[in-house]
C-alpha cells in the first residue's frame, strides 16, 4: 500500500540504519525527512510545527538520547505516534514507556513486521 502525503521524521546516529529506513520507507511512498541528529530532528519539528505523521528515532544517540526527543515531541505534539528503535539496552521498554513511545523495536527487526507497525499506527 502507497502511503501518500505521510510525512515521516527518522532519526538515528547510525548513517547505514538511517540511510536503511529511509530508503525503504521512500520505496514505500512516504515522505521521508532524515538526521542523525536528535537536536535537529527537533529543530525540524518545530520548522515543520510537528507536521509529521510520525517520528521514528533510535534511543541511544549522542546530543541528546531518543528518549529526549520522544519527551519532548510528546509534550509539544502529543497526537504524534513514534516509534523508538533501539540496538542495546536491557530494558529497553522501560526507557521508551518513560518517554510515551508508542511502540519499541529491538534492532535488528524485520522489515515486514516494521511496515506493519507503521500501517497500524497511520490507520
Amino acid at each position: 500500500m502507497v502511503q501518500q502525503n505521510k510525512k515521516v521524521l527518522v532519526v538515528d546516529d547510525n548513517e547505514d540504519v538511517l540511510k536503511t529506513i529511509t530508503i525503504y520507507l521512500e520505496q514505500k511512498g512516504y515522505t521521508v525527512i532524515a538526521t542523525n541528529d536528535g537536536l535537529d530532528a527537533l529543530k525540524r519539528c518545530e520548522l515543520e510545527n510537528g507536521n509529521f505523521d510520525l517520528l521514528i528515532t533510535d534511543l541511544v544517540m549522542p546530543s541528546i538520547s531518543g528518549v529526549g526527543v520522544i519527551s519532548i515531541v510528546k509534550e509539544r505534539y502529543p497526537d504524534m505516534p513514534v516509534i523508538a528503535i533501539t540496538g542495546w539496552g536491557e530494558h529497553p521498554e522501560a526507557l521508551a514507556a518513560e518517554a510515551r513511545a508508542d511502540i519499541v523495536l529491538e534492532k535488528p527487526f524485520e522489515l515486514d513486521e516494521f511496515n506493519k507497525i507503521i500501517q497500524d499506527l497511520l490507520s
